[in-house]
């Protein structure tokens, strides 16, 4: 159970990572809407829109590019303090205070807040030594949670190159001393906080809680349906053993195996639903779903549900069949059952009460896994069926670079792939009679 805080770590650094060097992300997209803006104006240089210096800068701290990679994992994790409210302005300009040199001053309006800021340094080249200020009726604006620093020609040289992935020597602009004042909020995992989606601009969690219900009832449905056929035929197939039946169920679900649900999927789409019209081809209910009387929303929920459920379920049923008969079989061949059955238990009680237990045992191993199938679903159908849950909200997130829900997503989808491993366990320990925790 300590793993899981590690492992949980270890996953989402490694996808956060390599989402800040995948193409076409929000930054990217933002800078090419404004490039294209430019252009049908036929203005702007055709890569940044005529965007000016602190348009990009915003951009960056929106989508917090402008800090390393590590210290904005430490942000998203929340063990890292996120800047809010940021307020910039240059030194210099009009003379505020008598007998002041203008370019150690800096007088602006606080984000967030009316209230207006004096920032004034003691030296040209100090960065450290300042007063904080506001402007009218004095007080410290950090008793108020404000925080402030001065950032340096070079400073603001090297965040150019950053961004422009140059040398700070190459810099054509002339900087001069900047002041930042914000206020700093620890707000990430931690805190239960996922960010907003760039996308959609509503908060993760949201969007995820909107989708699990339909993932939910997708999953439970193949559950039921797939061990509640599996382990019948299973144990069917393991006492029939090389009988028509045994072998008419095998090519059946080998077939079944071999088909991807989303291929499967395109099939009843366009031949069931679409030419014959026996169910509807997209979406989980109809446009009138709430006009409908009690009994007219479950049928139409059921006509919604029996294609994608088809293809849920089609290539499930191989495996745990084909692993239920195996595992029976080497049973049934054991020394225990057949002393059991030299005794006088009938081969049923032979087969229920000993050989079944333990051939269920790996099979147990992966009922914790169920607990991601409940939530995860499948994007592939989804995204076939146009059905809105969580496998396709992940899809989307992918394919439009919405970090922040990639990164909601994939930390529930890791955890409870972590809780089910642990759940699988305890399950195991509940079947195998030979595992005691006392």
């Amino acid at each position: 159970m300590l793993l899981v805080i590690p492992t949980l770590i270890g996953i989402t650094l490694m996808v956060f990572t390599i989402s800040r060097f995948a193409p076409g992300g929000p930054f990217e997209k933002a800078l090419q809407s404004a490039a294209a803006g430019a252009d049908d104006k036929g203005s702007g240089d055709g890569k940044t829109g005529n965007l000016s210096e602190d348009e990009l800068e915003d951009l960056e701290e929106q989508y917090g590019l402008d800090k390393g990679i590590m210290e904005a994992y430490a942000m998203w994790l929340g063990g890292w303090p996120k800047n809010k409210f940021v307020s910039k302005k240059e030194f210099g300009g009009k003379s505020i205070s008598v007998g002041v040199d203008t370019d150690l001053q800096a007088r602006f309006v606080l984000k967030g807040s009316d209230r207006i800021v004096l920032l004034e340094r003691k030296s040209k080249d100090s960065t450290d030594d300042y007063t904080f200020k506001y402007a009218e009726g004095g007080g410290d604006p950090t008793e108020d949670g404000w925080a402030v620093k001065i950032e340096s020609p070079q400073d603001r040289k090297e965040r150019w190159a950053r961004r422009e992935g140059k040398e700070a020597s190459e810099c054509p602009n002339k900087y001069s001393y900047r002041a930042l004042a914000y206020k700093e909020k620890f707000s990430g995992l931690i805190q239960g906080d996922l960010g907003r989606s760039y996308k959609y601009g509503d908060s993760v969690w949201s969007l995820i809680l909107g989708r699990v219900p339909i993932a939910l009832y997708f999953g439970v449905l193949s559950t039921i349906i797939i061990y509640g056929t599996c382990i019948p035929l299973g144990i069917a197939k393991a006492i029939g053993h090389k009988s028509w039946f045994d072998n008419l169920s095998s090519i059946a679900v080998f077939v079944g195996y071999s088909i991807p649900g989303y291929a499967l999927g395109a099939l009843l789409v366009i031949f069931v639903g679409a030419r014959m019209g026996w169910f509807p081809i997209f979406g989980l209910t109809s446009d009138n779903f709430g006009d409908l009387s009690f009994w007219g929303q479950v049928k139409d929920l059921v006509a919604h549900t029996v294609l994608p459920l088809i293809c849920y379920v089609i290539s499930g049923f191989a495996f745990l069949t084909m692993m239920m008969k195996n595992n029976l079989m080497e049973n049934l061949s054991s020394d225990y059952v057949r002393t059991a059955m030299s005794k006088g238990v009938t081969f049923k009680k032979a087969v229920i009460g000993h050989a079944f237990r333990n051939s269920f045992i790996p099979i147990a191993t992966g009922l914790g896994g169920l607990i991601t199938l409940f939530i995860g679903g499948s994007m592939l159908v989804e995204r076939v069926f146009d059905i809105q849950g969580f496998g396709l909200l992940q899809y989307q997130a992918v394919t439009s670079v919405d970090i922040p829900v990639i990164m909601g997503t994939l930390t529930v989808s890791s955890f409870l792939m972590l809780i089910g491993n642990i759940l699988s366990d305890f399950i195991v320990a509940m079947v195998d009679p030979r595992i005691k925790f006392n």
